[in-house]
């Protein structure tokens, strides 16, 4: 087993759905660990924020001992971004895909450049090495060119952690699979098509046990799952749980591909045209670090209970 002889700094960069979830459960872990220090990446204009629910949010933070250190990540160049991840060991990066093109790649040059021990990339996601490069949606390029990036040199360790998409996204009105004003669920490419879902909470609370897990995890994808689920099935749970008929609706590839050439620029029609594939998406919730842990996980199932029974 690793020993560690001083005091471990980790870097989490940004505090929104995922980032907080990472902190809160790195924190707790911290605190059986004393000889790691967790902080985190603010814009100063979110830091020194008079905003209430900004400052809400910072103060909890630093509740559960959370140091914040300030830098734009985006405003930033690859130098300046350098500077500021150097005194870290490692670095989380929780900024998604919203920060821009080049920004992924920006961080990670950065991340090498600073020598820091041990990196984490926005890879929350799916499997884009299965996908493969030129897909549908075509934001996931620069997710393998990180990776390329990553597999190039030896001096900085890296960790994937591939979680499938955020639960929440898949019943998203404008993501297009449930319809509650017309209970239809629009499966994307076939009704026995298969999606991997997981809640920021789980990635949030599965990355710090992966992150702190020995023997330490090196240069290596972990996937997770808190469900893997077919568009039938979904239809199913919901019809169960909810009491009332969904009917169903299968969008294939030729109809999403006629969707984008129409409208090529439409980024949801990209990532319905890249499930409905059905290619890198879905992975068996029992090959995954969750399973083999026997850490629980909240499925489909246990997520519309919650979330839309009384809906």
């Amino acid at each position: 087993m690793r020993q560690r002889d001083r005091t471990e700094s980790i870097l989490v960069l940004g505090a929104g759905e995922l980032g907080a979830e990472v902190l809160r459960y790195l924190a707790g872990q911290a605190q059986t660990t004393p000889d790691t220090r967790i902080s985190v990446l603010l814009r100063p204009a979110t830091a020194g924020s008079s905003d209430p629910a900004k400052k809400r949010a910072t103060n909890k933070l630093k509740e559960i001992g959370i140091e914040v250190a300030e830098g734009d990540v985006v405003a930033a160049d690859e130098n300046a971004l350098a500077a500021l991840l150097a005194p870290y060991d490692t670095v989380i990066s929780c900024i998604g895909f919203s920060a821009g093109q080049g920004t992924q790649t920006k961080i990670t040059r950065a991340a090498l450049q600073a020598g820091v021990k041990r990196y984490v990339p926005w890879q929350f996601g799916v499997d884009y090495d299965t996908i493969g490069r030129g897909s549908a949606q075509d934001v996931f390029d620069e997710q393998l060119d990180v990776r390329d990036l990553l597999r190039a040199q030896r001096d900085t360790e890296w960790l994937i952690v591939a979680t499938g998409m955020f639960t929440s996204f898949l019943f998203e009105p404008n993501f297009g699979v449930v319809d509650f004003e017309r209970d239809v669920v629009h499966a994307l490419g076939n009704l026995d098509n298969r999606v991997t879902v997981t809640t920021p909470e789980d990635i949030g609370r599965l990355t710090a046990a992966i992150l702190l897990h020995e023997p330490r995890v090196v240069n290596d994808t972990v996937f997770v799952a808190g469900d893997t689920i077919s568009y039938g099935e979904l239809a199913n749970e919901l019809e169960r749980i909810l009491g009332r008929p969904f009917e169903r609706d299968e969008w294939t590839i030729s109809h999403l591909s006629k969707a984008l050439e129409s409208d090529p620029d439409n980024g949801l029609l990209k990532y319905q045209a890249v499930f409905a594939a059905g290619v890198g998406v879905a992975w068996p919730k029992e090959t995954t670090f969750n399973h083999r842990q026997g850490i629980e996980t909240v499925d489909v199932a246990t997520w519309v209970q919650r979330h839309l029974k009384c809906s």
